[in-house]
């Protein structure tokens, strides 16, 4: 089928593939983390008050308990010393060892059930490894080699003098033992120790530094060691290297999940795998410290996992799409609106969301209308009256930065009462612009950059951008449609769109500041994208001032915003330069937002073009922009290529995977990912070499980058969302769900 085809079929085709799928209430596993820290969740040791948060072991019980194991005092000194803790269900708490055996003052063992707790102040210890059989008893490693004890009884049963870094037993006495250079096992009580080199149709290892060892729930043998994991299941291996999604190498432990789920601990995070997917869980969204020295997993998948500088639990919840949305809601109404305007709050504290208080910033009105969007794109679905009010109150928030700056149809980026926590002015003052201006010469020279309004209670933040317009447009007309229902309501919606249309068009499209000339970044001007200076946003932006147009037409009903548009098409061939709306070389011209100025500006200018000529020219252009972003597993972009190109499915299966995977905590953490082992580095050249994307040729899964915003470049590696003092707000899944929702792409 043509994309014109596609388009004209409309989302009726999209509704009818999606029926029967039931998407929304089907529930999947909705992973959660908690941290315990130093003096938050994890006491100080009480002869000397040193902090706990060293933790070298950890076990969950046979009964459910967890306990933990961690050094405390100062390192090397007489006052180091050993302390077990046990989770008490909201914290945990030190308690005596039970059942322990001490074999020097640098170690102490406690065999609890079927797991234990051990912990050594330094590598003096005799004891390397040790683990309990499942038949009873114990195996450990000492100087000497390995050993098997039976009540007071123990039996050197495999004599080394290699260190061994593993030990795993398994049913039937098997007994598997990970050394400095080799994997050793043995089969059953009555084979002998063999060491074991492991292959399968792609690979021949004989493998080195085996820190990893553990028999999962079906009695098979994994482990891990410098070139990769292996499994051993019946009479046959497979083996995993980064090619095969295996994120990290450089193991310290392993331990079994739930129905045959295996988690590793690394020198830089935890890895779970359950046999088809590989989950990285590292930084501070998931882990007090990169560092894992053991991991335990409950029955009901719960992950305990000990690291360096404290405990991290996470959990693994039914959830279904529907209740997600309902806590992004919750999440927006509690924390993210501000006098109307929802965006982005800040946290005093790192990390702790009750530390938190209101936050301006440069795209307030972006933000708010994507915002009032979402909810728009709620009412049409379900007709929620409470979506209807939130709508309302984004549309008169986007109206307010029109109304508040007395130059008629020039929005302001922001605004805030003259009481502030901030002044802002003396932020934005005429130091900041020299100093700015020597390494971006573009940047606007303005004071004030924040006017006061014409009653004094307010400032306006000014040089609006193409963001901001694109946010708003975008808005104009879903509210428009599916929110307004009587000419009141419609009617309000036309003035506004009218004097923002007007005031663009008077001014030689562009918007004209406070100070009469135009903004730094809203220049959509023939004279300008047709000259040497504007060749990187001629196409993006001469698309994005037909699709206004479009908008305004739709809206208002006026054809003169029709006649304008077709002068610039005809004169200047704005539809032409639309066809290649992107930059996507030379990299430095690359920036990741225009993505989101291009699909946010896509829908209004193909939902109410009807020349299938010109959407022929539109399909091309969007066309051409998928084949880029169609591997960011960006749900909202997925979205609005599925509204009208339904036969391409719109990649549904991409955004059911991250509007799933999305983290219910959407607090910006910094996260590396360019040491992995799955990824594959952007070859493009002048690249930078932190971008890049999974082996599978996609970007990796949302939970694993750094991004909480939905104009970030998710093929950034390495990156830093506001380093953990910022909540961003649940738009970024709101949007993609309720639209999806709305145009029948989920059901």
């Amino acid at each position: 089928m043509s994309l014109i085809c596609c388009f004209l079929a409309g989302s009726v085709l999209g509704a009818s593939q999606t029926t029967e799928r039931g998407e929304i209430k089907k529930p999947y596993a909705q992973e959660t983390r908690t941290a315990f820290t130093d003096g938050k969740g994890i006491p100080q040791e009480r002869d000397h008050g040193y902090p706990c948060e060293d933790m070298r072991s950890i076990v969950v019980t046979p009964e459910g308990e967890v306990i933990a194991g961690a050094l405390t005092g100062p390192e090397g000194s007489d006052k180091q010393n050993i302390v077990l803790l046990k989770f008490n269900g909201k914290s945990f708490e030190i308690v005596p060892f039970h059942k322990s055996v001490s074999t020097s003052r640098y170690y102490n063992h406690a065999a609890i059930g079927t797991g234990r707790v051990s912990t050594q102040i330094d590598n003096n210890s005799p004891i390397s490894a040790e683990v309990l059989k499942p038949e009873g008893g114990q195996i450990f490693a000492a100087h000497a080699g390995v050993w098997a004890r039976t009540g007071d009884k123990s039996e050197l049963i495999f004599p080394t003098t290699e260190p061994v870094l593993s030990l795993a037993a398994g049913p039937d006495n098997t007994i598997a033992i990970g050394t400095v250079t080799a994997l050793i096992v043995r089969k059953s009580a009555a084979g002998s120790f063999e060491k074991t080199y492991p292959a399968d149709d792609r690979y021949s290892w004989a493998p080195r530094n085996v820190r990893a060892l553990v028999f999962d729930t079906s009695g098979r043998l994994w482990f891990g060691c410098d070139l990769g994991v292996g499994v051993w299941e019946g009479h046959t291996w497979t083996l995993y290297t980064g090619n095969e999604g295996l994120p990290h190498s450089k193991f310290t432990c392993a331990a079994p999940g739930e129905n045959g789920v295996i988690w590793f601990g690394t020198e830089r995070g935890a890895i779970r795998f359950d046999g088809e997917q590989w989950a990285y869980r590292a930084s501070l969204r998931w882990l007090p410290d990169d560092r894992v020295n053991a991991i335990a997993v409950h029955a009901d998948g719960t992950a305990w996992i000990a690291t360096a500088k404290g405990i991290s639990r996470i959990e693994r919840k039914p959830m279904n799409l529907t209740q997600k949305a309902d806590y992004f809601e919750g999440q927006v109404e509690a924390r993210h609106n501000r006098m109307g305007f929802v965006t982005d709050c800040e946290l005093q504290r790192r990390g702790d969301i009750t530390s938190w208080r209101p936050k301006v910033t440069d795209n307030d009105g972006m933000y708010t209308a994507m915002y009032g969007a979402a909810e728009s794109f709620r009412y049409g679905a379900t007709k929620d009256r409470d979506a209807k009010r939130r709508a309302q109150r984004s549309f008169e928030a986007c109206k307010w930065l029109v109304d508040i700056t007395g130059n008629p149809g020039f929005p302001a980026r922001a605004i805030v009462p003259v009481d502030w926590h901030e002044d802002v002015n003396a932020i934005y003052n005429a130091e900041l612009n020299a100093r700015v201006k020597i390494n971006d010469p573009l940047w606007k020279d303005i004071l004030p950059r924040w006017p006061k309004s014409a009653d004094g209670k307010y400032y306006w933040k000014c040089d609006t951008s193409s963001d901001e317009m694109a946010g708003h447009y975008f808005f104009y007309g879903v509210y428009y449609d599916l929110v307004c229902e009587n000419d009141k309501e419609k009617e309000e919606v036309r003035a506004l769109v009218r004097a923002v249309t007007d005031h663009i068009v008077d001014n030689g499209f562009l918007l004209r500041d406070h100070d009469g000339k135009p903004t730094r970044w809203a220049n959509w001007s023939p004279g300008y994208l047709n000259s040497l200076n504007g060749w990187a946003e001629r196409g993006l932006n001469s698309m994005m001032m037909l699709s206004f147009l479009k908008v305004a037409e739709h809206v208002t009903g006026d054809t003169k915003y029709s006649d304008v548009a077709r002068m610039l098409r005809d004169e200047y061939n704005y539809h032409i330069n639309a066809m290649l709306a992107r930059m996507y070389f030379p990299p430095d011209y690359v920036v990741p937002w225009d993505n989101n100025l291009a699909f946010l500006s896509y829908y209004g200018l193909l939902k109410y073009e009807t020349d299938p000529a010109l959407l022929g020219i539109y399909g091309q252009s969007v066309g051409y922009a998928w084949q880029f972003i169609s591997r960011h597993r960006n749900p909202l972009y997925n979205v609005i290529y599925g509204a009208f190109f339904p036969d391409k499915d719109a990649a549904l299966e991409d955004t059911l995977f991250t509007l799933r995977g999305m983290p219910l905590e959407l607090i910006g953490w910094e996260m590396k990912n360019t040491h992995r082992l799955d990824v594959v580095l952007d070859p493009t050249p002048g690249q930078e070499p932190i971008m890049g994307w999974h082996v599978s040729g996609k970007a990796l899964p949302f939970d694993e980058r750094s991004h909480v915003r939905q104009d970030r470049d998710a093929f950034a590696l390495d990156y830093s969302e506001d380093g953990g003092f910022a909540e961003h707000e649940g738009t970024l899944y709101l949007l993609p769900y309720y639209m999806a929702l709305y145009h029948g792409i989920i059901r």
